[in-house]
């Protein structure tokens, strides 16, 4: 079954907290109606570090318009971030605001089938609509790829892995490659000799 197929008739929980229904605007362009709720989050929403916790709240205020092709759906959703510092791994929490903006197109029976430029166009199922892809793209594009704890963090040492911000002189030695460690031998035994020659 072609993918097209399978997203005009799936359905949908209109119980599910991220599925809005869109019976009071009555398919009249120019009606409108706003929403506030606060849903829990679901999984994964975010990116694998850092992100809103699974059934932490998500406060959205919505504006739903009808149009001739569908139905637009704007607001902004407000969340807690929870991760950790791409660079030293320390704990992150921040609070998240993120605008939405969606056109769900109508679902209708007699619609011609969408071509492969329309195949991601939102759709209606009946006079429901789904929020939550809208709202992953939305938080996803709105996180930075490699969030930090601050701007300047120097991370972590390479060789023994503590946080340098907690000691900013913290050096090693230069490691010695194992192949060149009896040609240092040599050069501290000829520079003890060169030393005992010049005191006779």
């Amino acid at each position: 079954m072609p993918l097209t197929d399978v997203t005009l008739v799936r359905d949908l929980d209109p119980r599910a907290p991220l599925v809005l229904d869109t019976r009071e605007l009555g398919r009249r362009p120019g009606s409108q109606r706003t929403k506030s709720l606060t849903v829990e989050a679901p999984a994964d929403l975010g990116i694998e570090i850092l992100g809103v916790p699974e059934g932490a709240p998500v406060r959205l205020d919505l504006r739903l318009e009808a149009v001739m092709e569908g139905v637009l759906v704007t607001g902004t959703a407000q969340a807690e971030l929870e991760g950790e510092c791409a660079r030293c791994l320390e704990p992150i929490e921040d609070t998240l605001d993120v605008d939405l903006q969606e056109l769900y197109v109508y679902d209708d029976a007699n619609h011609a089938e969408p071509d492969d430029e329309e195949s991601d166009v939102s759709r209606l199922v009946g006079d429901l609509i789904d929020l939550e892809p809208a709202l992953r793209d939305a938080v996803v594009l709105a996180l930075p790829f490699q969030p930090l704890c601050r701007d300047d963090c120097p991370g972590l040492c390479v060789e023994c892995g503590a946080k340098l911000a907690d000691d900013p002189g913290h050096r090693h030695e230069d490691p010695v490659d194992p192949r060149w460690a009896a040609l240092r031998r040599v050069d501290v035994a000829e520079a003890d000799a060169d030393q005992d020659s010049m005191k006779e």
